[in-house]
């Protein structure tokens, strides 16, 4: 990169500096400032430019000088040392010469001697023929020969100069140059940085002054000793300010402080949010409670329209009840404030706006209340989800004893003894699990806790799932609906607490049940799963799938697949218990496979050996 680029990147920097669209809020004085920088930046180029040039020129000029002073003295060596040679020894005589003058000096490119007719005599460049390719310059002379006081042309002598000489003159002159101007730039640059930083310097002195002002601090004073000019009459005329206002205080503003802060100390104080209006709706004062609610510091609050502010979902939460609360007589408003909800992160917020009045009952202003009632907004939801779980979970063993009774009822007339046993064995069955049930529901908040404690016993899992198979039969019946299980033979006992396996089981069979198709079928696996420190049990059916993006969160409390495919009511418990089950109090896993359209794979697995610390194993010890 030569001077002029470096200059001229220097220039287009300061330019394009000064013209950003930030920097036009910067003040007269630096743009001034700037602007001398710039121009004293154009008149070093201009001078850097012409001084290099003038030189290179002179330089350039004094080579070629060089090159026909050496040719003319070339021609004249070359006369003398031919003068007494014959004719045949000449072009050895010059041969000879040349080289010795070639070897010597490595300017010289080429020398070339011709004679009257311009003919060739001797040429160094059949002997050099790349050196004579680095000729940049060329000169020549004639021979002239002094015969008894006549002087004659015998021929000429042409030289030709590589330049390099010239070249390293011109660069070590350009970079030197270029260094003394570079470092002119740069003091002359400094010195304006100084100089600004000096102004700045006492800038900042007046601004620390009026910050403390700002906040309180009356009767501050600064030292103008370190500066001059306007700025030191500035300083004298601010501290003659700040002592009236030192005085000022002394007499009125301790009164008029106090007051505020009691206002604001209760205020603050309060544990509900609190925002106040004046009567363009802009927010004068804010607690910390409502802060805290809506998420935001007072620079991003105060003294802006409450109405532009956003909830979670981006909405302008507060402009349409501000609009309909304006839109209301006052004495409405007084007696019966406008109460609406909030969201923020996931918080529910009560909102309450009530007009504000001054002592002489002028409206003023208005003011919300912000309550916190997330909780109160996730027990009423819980209640509500509660019910809908009790009814899910109870449905399955209340069909199940409604149809064996029912058909005990009608037809125990038409059954053998063994038939009818076996009826009530399934009905006895179904009582005690619907009781079971009902306690497990009731204390679903606890069987979710860490404290949760279960008995477990090396069970063959196979029976489990047969006798499920057959209690669900009498459901699949109604859509005809046919079971096959494919159990591995000779499983080993695992450590389970059955009644929670089963219920386990019911959850994933009777949901097979529900989301498959008329005549449908449903495969029940129970093998060693790939890691054989598991047995894996598995329910497919033949329903509708679900989308993957609905896989990782079906085990979530009362999460459930809403779309056109899935009508099946219920509340999304289910699987969340097997997760709990099976996870939670067996140390297992859960999983699914499914592909919309066509059919999911319910299941879980149980380790072998389940090795749990002594917590652990405490937890699982039954009361």
């Amino acid at each position: 990169m030569n001077i002029n680029n470096i200059y001229i990147f220097l220039i287009y920097a300061i330019i394009l500096f000064v013209m950003d669209k930030k920097s036009l809020s910067i003040s007269t004085q630096n743009k001034l400032i700037l602007l001398g920088l710039v121009v004293s930046t154009v008149l070093i180029v201009g001078l850097a430019v012409f001084a290099i040039t003038n030189i290179q020129e002179k330089i350039s000029e004094v080579y070629r000088g060089f090159g026909e002073i050496l040719t003319k003295t070339l021609a004249i060596e070359s006369v003398e040392i031919t003068k007494d040679v014959q004719e045949f020894d000449r072009f050895s005589t010059l041969q000879n010469h040349s080289r010795s003058i070639i070897n010597s000096n490595n300017e010289i490119a080429f020398i070339e001697f011709r004679d009257n007719q311009n003919n060739v005599i001797y040429s160094t460049k059949n002997d050099y023929p790349q050196r004579a390719q680095k000729a940049q310059i060329t000169s020549f002379a004639q021979m002239i020969s002094d015969i008894d006081g006549l002087k004659t042309s015998i021929g000429k002598v042409t030289v030709g100069l590589s330049g390099g000489a010239s070249k390293d003159i011109s660069h070590a002159t350009r970079n030197s140059m270029l260094v003394v101007f570079t470092v002119a730039w740069l003091v002359f640059t400094l010195v304006i940085l100084i100089n600004t930083i000096l102004i700045t310097r006492e800038l900042s002195i007046l601004h620390h002054g009026v910050k403390k002002i700002s906040t309180g601090d009356f009767g501050y004073t600064l030292d103008d000793k370190n500066t001059s000019g306007e700025i030191k009459d500035l300083i004298r005329a601010f501290n003659d300010m700040s002592q009236r206002l030192h005085q000022y205080e002394e007499q009125n503003i301790d009164e008029l402080t106090l007051e505020r802060n009691k206002f604001e100390a209760v205020l603050m104080s309060i544990v509900n949010g609190v925002v106040v209006c004046d009567n363009f709706d802009n927010v004068v004062l804010v607690n910390n409670a409502a802060k805290k609610m809506l998420e935001v510091e007072d620079e991003q609050i105060l003294n802006t329209k409450i109405q532009m502010y956003c909830d979670t979902d981006g909405e302008l939460c507060f402009k349409e009840k501000i609009e309909q609360f304006k839109d209301t007589p006052l004495d409405i408003m007084e007696n019966k404030p406008i109460e609406f909800n909030i969201e923020v992160d996931g918080r529910v917020i009560k909102s309450v706006i009530s007009p504000m009045f001054s002592n002489n009952q002028d409206y003023v202003g208005y003011v919300i209340v912000l309550i916190d009632v997330t909780k109160e907004v996730e027990i009423d939801k819980m209640k509500s989800n509660f019910i809908s779980n009790v009814s899910h979970e109870l449905r399955t063993p209340v069909t199940v004893l409604r149809t064996y009774i029912d058909t005990l009822y009608n037809h125990s007339d038409d059954f053998d003894e063994k038939t009818n046993k076996e009826f009530f064995e399934v009905i006895n069955k179904e009582a005690a699990r619907l009781q079971k049930m009902v306690n497990d529901i009731l204390d679903f908040s606890r069987l979710e806790a860490g404290n949760v404690k279960v008995v477990k016993e090396l069970t063959n899992i196979v029976p489990l799932i047969e006798g499920e198979l057959k209690s669900m039969q009498v459901l699949a019946e109604e859509k005809n609906i046919t079971f096959s299980l494919i159990k591995e033979p000779d499983l080993p006992e695992i450590p389970i607490n059955a009644d929670s396996i089963e219920r386990a089981l019911n959850n994933l069979i009777s949901n097979a049940i529900k989301y498959s198709p008329e005549n449908g079928r449903i495969k029940v696996r129970a093998e060693i799963a790939r890691d054989p420190n598991y047995i894996e049990v598995s329910v497919e059916d033949q329903g509708c799938g679900i989308p993957e993006e609905h896989q990782k969160k079906i085990f979530e409390r009362f999460y459930r697949v809403e779309n056109d495919t899935h009508t099946v009511k219920g509340t999304g418990l289910g699987l969340h218990l097997v997760k709990i089950t099976i996870e939670k109090h067996h140390r297992g896993q859960v999983f699914v496979k499914s592909k919309p359209g066509e059919g999911s794979t319910f299941g879980f697995r149980l380790p072998i050996n389940p090795v749990e610390d002594s917590e652990n194993e405490e937890n699982n010890q039954d009361a």
